[in-house]
């Protein structure tokens, strides 16, 4: 399978070395596809100007995960994740509104005194 495309954009990012690359969902998918179809690590990662260790990653978390939830992008959670994100919110609001019942409490006793 040969993707002019991919080879393109790998082209366009390799230009400035200086920057950090990033890739897409879809390219780490379509890299991975290159490597399930036989050929070498070493030849696929050297072909789209990649290291060979990055390539290996995205299998691997190809190989652990949904592909849905594989690579979410910024912004985008994984569902453990978002929940997590949700529960410390909603942490952080029940501790507010406990230290203020407390300090409701100690002013209304001190005034009974």
């Amino acid at each position: 399978m040969s993707l002019p495309w991919l080879e393109r954009e790998v082209f366009r990012m390799a230009r400035n070395d200086r920057i950090r690359r990033t890739f897409t969902p879809q390219f780490k998918k379509d890299a991975v596809a290159l490597l399930k179809e036989g050929r070498s690590a070493t030849d696929v990662a050297h072909s789209l100007g990649i290291a060979r260790s990055l390539l290996q990653r995205w299998k691997d978390q190809l190989d652990r995960k949904r592909p849905a939830e594989v690579f979410p992008g910024s912004g985008n959670r994984a569902p453990e994740a978002q929940e997590v994100a949700e529960l410390r919110k909603k942490l952080r609001r029940v501790t507010e509104e406990r230290d203020i019942l407390k300090k409701a409490l100690a002013f209304f006793a001190e005034d009974e005194s």
